[in-house]
């Protein structure tokens, strides 16, 4: 069995750092906050991912220009994202300029300046990308179905944030929520590729190693009971767009496996899934169809996305609450089951086949869990699924009062 071998250890100020040793012409570095858009409080929403654009608009010693152009001037690339768990600043680089690397992501991450006159110009920026999300309805359906089944929590924040909270933005805001997550206790460094662990440690230690702060308190809310709905709305231009789904385990819950499993095998990427086998390839109805399970802290959904023909909208909705049915009702048989762990297993291989997705899932798991599963760990755990396992969640998931739907129509 191919197996990663990731090395875990700390800073002296108590950054948790995930290495990976890998023969490579290209490293791959991510630095991971976690306070993401699920932390923000009611007035903040969108804060998080407002952050992440302005973190590139000027340190105590680069301008805006500078961290532009200091890694592209060598060929590297410069990135971020947000999304409702974390902040991730990353780079990727020819390993002979690590040292340059690593020293803009450090100086982005601790010494970020926030100009006012960036800040009034990136929020333009930020209004455009809404607009442009605003015309997305494959897009903007997943976001809308999130917040009906989050009501009342910050998960159901939309990341992007709205107009009106965007507008009302202050660098006062950006620096309060900076000076709550951006410490060290809360952050993760994750590196793929092919520097010596005594040179790295050596460069983040003199990079990282003076971030100082305390404690974190992530502030999540409760949770509501969650309430049902089916919804039909006129925002899409020219296809119906649905999802159905509902809640499901949380990456803390065992229970995450077997939902992971299900979902694959309901429309997961493999072209032999039950729903694209029966929507897509039987029938003609639709050319995209999926199905997807999220996991956050304390719960997860999941959810089946479906763009189609309006004429063909009710009979693929049909079908696909009969593979629901099936799926509950029915169960696996056993070599179905065999069948389906020995898919997710290759497509947990070919997801470590890239080493920049590689060095934000370590990352991530380290944020999540303060640890890597070795892959021969991973396996067994999908291994040790069984049919009574299967039929436990799938009865309690795909129960039709638990269940939500919600269609775009034109």
């Amino acid at each position: 069995m191919f197996e990663i071998n990731p090395i875990l250890f700390e800073l002296s100020n108590g950054i948790k750092v995930i290495y990976l040793q890998k023969d490579a012409f290209v490293a791959h570095m991510g630095v991971l906050i976690h306070g993401g858009s699920r932390f923000e409080r009611p007035e903040e929403e969108g804060l998080a991912h407002f952050i992440e654009h302005c973190i590139f608009k000027g340190t105590k010693k680069r301008r805006a220009f500078d961290i532009f152009t200091d890694l592209d001037s060598v060929g590297g690339e410069l990135n971020a994202y947000t999304n409702k768990e974390e902040i991730c600043v990353h780079a990727s680089f020819r390993k002979i300029h690590f040292g340059i690397a690593c020293e803009l992501l450090a100086d982005i991450v601790q010494n970020a300046s926030f100009p006012d006159d960036e800040i009034e110009k990136e929020k333009e920026v930020v209004l455009d990308e809404i607009i442009s999300y605003m015309d997305n309805p494959a897009e903007r359906i997943y976001d809308e179905f999130e917040a009906r089944l989050f009501k009342g929590n910050s998960l159901g924040y939309n990341t992007l944030g709205t107009k009106e909270s965007v507008s009302s933005f202050t660098r006062e805001n950006i620096v309060s929520y900076v000076n709550r997550y951006f410490k060290p206790s809360n952050m993760v460094i994750s590196f793929v590729g092919d520097i010596a662990i005594d040179e790295l440690r050596r460069v983040l230690e003199n990079d990282f190693g003076s971030i100082n702060g305390g404690e974190v308190e992530h502030v999540n809310g409760k949770l509501l009971d969650f309430e049902p709905f089916h919804l039909i709305e006129k925002k899409a231009n020219f296809q119906t767009h649905t999802v159905i789904g509902g809640r499901a385990p949380s990456y803390n819950d065992p229970e995450r496996r077997t939902m992971t499993l299900l979902t694959n095998v309901l429309g997961g990427p493999a072209l032999n899934s039950r729903l694209i086998l029966s929507i897509r390839e039987k029938h003609g109805y639709a050319y995209n169809i999926e199905a997807n399970f999220t996991a956050y802290a304390d719960v997860g959904f999941w959810s089946i996305y479906m763009g189609t023909d309006k004429k063909y909208l009710e009979k693929a909705v049909k079908l696909i609450y009969e593979e629901l049915d099936t799926i509950r009702d029915k169960n696996l048989t056993k070599k179905e089951l065999i069948d389906a762990k020995e898919q997710l297993k290759g497509h947990i291989a070919l997801s470590l086949d890239s080493n920049m997705e590689l060095m934000f899932n370590l990352g991530k798991s380290v944020m999540i869990h303060g640890k890597v599963d070795s892959i021969q760990e991973i396996y067994h755990q999908i291994d040790s699924i069984d049919l009574q396992e299967i039929s436990n969640v799938a009865k309690d998931s795909f129960r039709p009062e638990k269940m939500a739907e919600l269609i775009y129509e034109f």
